[in-house]
């Protein structure tokens, strides 16, 4: 089976971030869609097949994903040495070259597992940033087995709630990679653009405390689940569905999961509730009616996230508000895939999770928790510094004026994606040192230049920042062909990038005031 070239671009990207002599483990992020079950396949056979001494575990936490990945594993390799092994699939296979597993089956296995070379785990931005945890201590006692033991990571979201960007803190991994954005794949048609609507109706979160950086689940389904809600929250959905086929939902938990079904029935819709105590033969049998059309809408409550592909959803609403950027980009990615009937999905966001963490392509890592000052202010009067929510300053009895009213701007069609772009031949660039105006740092600037009608185009690379913005520019520059290990400044690191050829073509978009380039396209 041949990849998809960016696919191809994703494991050359890899094998060489190993060939250049880097320490640690790499998490590969690739946006849901991709195929990240061919690129696991494809890796695990490229290393059986040259270094045929070599052992491979691949683990992940759903047995959706199990089957999913060895499925591919078997297209891409009839004649594949796997084994599986899963409580929840019935099966539990030891001793291949290359073993599937649940992390929750193959948690107490180290013993038996024995020696493995490379460990491939899906879904991994779960693993703990300490060093705890089911997946850090059977890495932990197999590391113990073989020293050389390495670990591949891949995630569509490099990130966790209360611990920040992956590589952070003692983390497992040392390096993201990110070979390809969703922005390159909705240009090039390999995903399909979402549109958000700004709902008539926002679900209140006012008085719903939070715990971890999250909603504590039973307020926030005391203060969603609702009737009167639920009723105008499916009456609108109706309303706003037209001919859509395909609804997926995403509730607060089981009850509301459970009400809003009813909810659609008693509206003339054909709708189905998955939960995680559903039986497997009936979550089996609800969703292959759900993609043969004899079933409209299913709801769900954290169980229809990962694992779960369905290309033709062409409805997703959005009823659980989250603070986690993880969980929304989950609940968004199911629509992402090309549909066969549609060139589009719509997503329908009564819980304010588009407006509250913005476009999916353009997401900010969580903060670690505990990180940075409380917001503070400073009274005109006696100058007693106190926490911005303060009314009245407790040293003199100044009252504070009340906060301005934030109007926050309704959604338009392309806000979730943020891709559409226009394009630009381009005929010469110039790399400069570059020093922002707002914060001082020091950064590199690129300018594109078309034809004289064409304005130039100006993307900064922020490669002294640190951290996530700093790998990530880093990943970008490295894409263009450029080696900058013996730059000693910022200067040289110009004069290198502009001894390269120049794109034949960059693909562009307006963020704010500054240009976002989406895709670069070179001759060779």
């Amino acid at each position: 089976m041949i990849l998809r070239q960016y696919q191809q671009r994703s494991i050359d990207e890899l094998y060489a971030w190993f060939s250049a002599g880097n320490r640690g483990n790499p998490c590969v992020v690739l946006p849901t869609g991709s195929g990240k079950s061919h690129i696991i396949a494809e890796i695990c056979k490229t290393a059986i097949m040259t270094w045929p001494e070599t052992r491979i575990l691949m683990m992940t936490h759903v047995k959706e994903l199990i089957e999913q990945n060895a499925e591919k594993m078997k297209l891409h390799w009839p004649d594949a040495p796997l084994g599986i092994y899963s409580a929840g699939l019935g099966v539990k296979q030891l001793g291949e070259p290359i073993t599937f597993g649940g992390i929750q089956s193959l948690r107490s296995q180290g013993a038996n597992i024995g020696h493995i070379d490379l460990i491939i785990i899906d879904e991994c931005h779960l693993i703990s940033h300490k060093a705890e945890g089911t997946y850090r201590h059977l890495i932990e006692e197999l590391t113990i087995i073989n020293p050389k033991l390495r670990v591949i990571g891949l995630t569509a979201t490099p990130w966790r709630l209360g611990h920040g960007v992956i590589t952070e803190g003692s983390a497992l991994f040392s390096a993201i990679l990110e070979p390809v954005s969703i922005q390159e794949l909705a240009y090039k048609g390999f995903l399909a653009p979402l549109q958000s609507k700004h709902t008539d109706l926002t679900l209140s979160t006012a008085n719903v405390h939070k715990r971890g950086g999250e909603y504590i689940e039973s307020e926030l389904q005391a203060a969603v689940d609702q009737a009167s809600l639920n009723e105008t929250v499916v009456e609108e959905i109706i309303r706003r569905s037209e001919d859509r086929k395909a609804w997926l939902l995403f509730c607060t938990g089981v009850k509301h999961a459970s009400n809003i079904k009813n909810e659609l029935i008693e509206q003339g819709i054909n709708a189905e509730c998955v939960l995680g105590t559903t039986p497997k033969a009936e979550r089996q049998d609800i969703l292959e009616r759900f993609k043969a059309g004899e079933i409209t809408a299913l709801t769900n409550a954290n169980v229809l996230t990962t694992g779960f592909d369905y290309p033709d959803i062409d409805l997703i609403a959005m009823i659980r508000p989250t603070m986690s950027p993880t969980l929304y980009v989950q609940m968004a990615g199911r629509g992402l895939r090309p549909k066969s009937h549609t060139d589009h999905c719509l997503v329908l966001d009564f819980a304010g999770v588009v407006m509250a963490h913005g476009p999916i392509t353009a997401i900010e890592p969580p903060k670690k928790a505990g990180n940075g000052e409380p917001p503070m202010k400073v009274c005109d009067n006696c100058g007693e510094i106190v926490p911005l929510a303060t009314r009245v300053c407790p040293a003199c009895g100044e009252e504070f004026p009340p906060p301005p009213e934030i109007v926050k701007p309704t959604l338009h069609n392309d806000d979730i994606m943020s891709v559409e772009g226009l394009e630009m031949p381009v005929t010469s660039w110039e790399w400069v040192e570059h020093t922002s105006f707002s914060s001082g740092k020091q950064m590199l600037k690129v300018t594109y230049y078309g034809d004289l009608s064409d304005a130039p185009i100006r993307e900064y690379f922020p490669v002294t920042h640190g951290g996530y913005a700093q790998q990530k520019a880093m990943a970008s520059i490295h894409k263009m062909g450029a080696d900058l290990s013996d730059a000693n400044s910022l200067t040289e690191a110009a004069d290198i990038l502009n001894g390269l050829n120049p794109p034949e073509l960059i693909a562009y978009k307006m963020d704010g005031k500054y240009h976002r380039v989406l895709e670069r396209k070179w001759r060779w």
